[in-house]
């Protein structure tokens, strides 16, 4: 392909690349609002209840930072052909 077409095929990498992450987003913020009812309703701890959100949140954290990762990877390899 061409230095052009290339090019856009990095820009398509970077729109699937941040419709992945507003994914894990959303999956993050449904994670959380059960967390909060189970709260909530007195069926997990406040201290479960923190240590739980923690949790979802490195795991978001790690799955944005691969997501990022792999993006950087396909942008390289494209761009280096």
């Amino acid at each position: 392909p061409t230095e052009e077409r290339r090019k856009e095929i990095v820009k398509k990498a970077h729109v699937l690349a941040e419709q992945s992450r507003v994914e894990m987003r959303h999956h993050r913020h449904e994670a959380n609002e059960k967390i909060k009812k189970e709260a909530k309703a007195s069926a997990i701890s406040a201290d479960d209840e923190k240590r739980s959100l923690d949790e979802v949140q490195k795991l978001t954290d790690r799955s944005i930072a691969e997501i990022d990762g792999v993006l950087k990877a396909k942008e390289t390899e494209i761009l280096a052909r």
